[in-house]
């Protein structure tokens, strides 16, 4: 079900029910904020929340790419905006559906998937990706928790494969993967590991591309072929060893990739 309210408090208690939220719920909120495009987690026990800024020039989609992935799955859904805006966002959308099988006109070419290199060797021992709750089925000395539940996500996130721009996203992941915590430091030292880089274009149009307004995403698995174009280690990235840091492996794999195959995978991204 869809919910909307014209001003929405982040708490731990339903402004629907009453009650305290459970994990059906899901927040999209609408707000004036400058200082960025979107936002997404809970705090204090609040809700998943999905903080976009009206400033942002693809809110209209994302919010509507959000309720689809969503409503399909039986979510319940708190929209914190004007009917105005709401309708405004459909119109716009139009014959859109989150899993469409063509790129759009703003979506890139090429998206990256970052991992470790222990996993690395994994995933192509398998020939294919896996997201976390089918490694966890899988494997019984895999991880206890996925590094995503430190920033609140939902546990069925873990069900898909998530993907970046060309930006330094995938390889914080890593860093805080190696930490056990949460590292935004960008240029804090840590394991380089591999850096996949994917046709989305040819994702999509095989029909395996999800875009739940937050995310690019592959359900379960993906297979490495014909999907990857290419991959960067510290070695490929043209690095002096294994030790470096998210922003230096980012920009150096990237211009590898931009240099070997006239792509323009931006590392802002």
């Amino acid at each position: 079900m869809i919910y909307r309210v014209d001003n929405f408090t982040e708490s731990s208690i339903n402004p629907v029910t009453g009650l305290v939220f459970d994990d059906s719920w899901l927040v999209y909120y609408l707000t004036d904020c400058a200082d960025y495009n979107m936002m997404v987690g809970s705090a204090g026990g609040a809700v998943y929340t999905v903080k976009a800024s009206r400033n942002s020039a693809d809110w209209k989609m994302s919010l509507c790419d959000f309720i689809g992935f969503n409503a399909e799955r039986n979510k319940n859904i708190i929209l914190s905006m004007s009917q105005e805006e709401f309708d405004c966002a459909e119109k716009h959308y139009g014959g859109h559906k989150y899993n469409d099988n063509f790129l759009r006109e703003n979506e890139p070419e090429v998206l990256v998937h970052s991992t470790s290199y222990e996993n690395w060797l994994s995933i192509e021992r398998d020939g294919r990706l896996k997201s976390w709750n089918v490694l966890k089925r899988e494997k019984t000395a895999w991880e206890d928790k996925p590094i995503g539940l430190k920033l609140g996500d939902p546990e069925d996130f873990s069900d898909f494969i998530m993907f970046s721009g060309g930006g330094i996203s995938g390889e914080i992941v890593v860093s805080s993967k190696e930490s056990g915590e949460i590292v935004m430091d960008p240029d804090k030292p840590y394991k380089t590991g591999v850096r996949l880089y994917f046709d989305i274009k040819k994702i999509a149009e095989d029909g395996l591309l999800i875009r739940d307004g937050i995310h690019l995403k592959v359900e379960k698995e993906l297979p490495l072929e014909p999907y990857l174009i290419w991959y960067a280690d510290w070695k490929k990235a043209g690095l002096t060893g294994s030790i470096s840091s998210p922003k230096i492996f980012t920009e150096k794999s990237n211009n590898a990739f931009n240099s070997l195959f006239g792509g323009h995978v931006s590392s802002d991204f």
